[in-house]
């Protein structure tokens, strides 16, 4: 049996038929589904304070405290979305999959408790603080195009199968 163009461009299966029933039964989808979205949001609002602080030097405090509060709903998603990975490919993270966008995500990780590190030891001025939450958030965007990208072939073979 040959693949058709529609198939060849969905590439791997993402999940087996298994696999495909775990992640629509359970619960922890839908808890990704709602957090993807709201830390998307944190992220823009956060982003546009910490230019604002950039361009103006006004708004350090608040800037600040949306970085927290962005880098509180990265370990949330990191763990919910391990969670995740557990019950639909039994492994909490690294499975085949979603192996290089969870390598990302670490680094994404590492630079935003960087950050933190960096602001509760005095390690860094505001601006160098600013600009580390920058490229923190450089890398939050490629990851978080990464799972889209996932989320789009995932759709694509659903189609397919449909």
């Amino acid at each position: 049996m040959t693949l058709s163009a529609h198939e060849k461009t969905v590439g791997a299966t993402l999940y087996t038929a298994e696999q495909r029933a775990r992640r629509d039964a359970t619960t922890w989808t839908l808890v990704q589904g709602i957090l993807a979205p709201a830390q998307f949001a944190v992220f823009l609002i956060s982003l546009v304070l910490v230019f604002r602080y950039l361009i103006t030097g006004d708004g350090y405090e608040v800037a600040t405290w949306s970085i927290l509060i962005k880098t509180g709903f990265l370990y949330l998603i990191m763990i919910t979305g391990s969670i995740w990975e557990k019950v639909v490919f039994d492994q909490y993270l690294f499975a085949g999959p979603f192996f290089w966008e969870d390598v990302f995500s670490f680094a994404v990780m590492a630079l935003h408790t960087a950050y933190v590190i960096a602001l509760f030891s005095g390690a860094l001025g505001p601006v160098s603080l600013m600009l580390l939450a920058l490229a923190a958030y450089a890398f939050y965007v490629i990851n978080a195009a990464q799972f889209l990208l996932k989320l789009r072939a995932a759709r694509l073979q659903s189609e397919a199968l449909a």
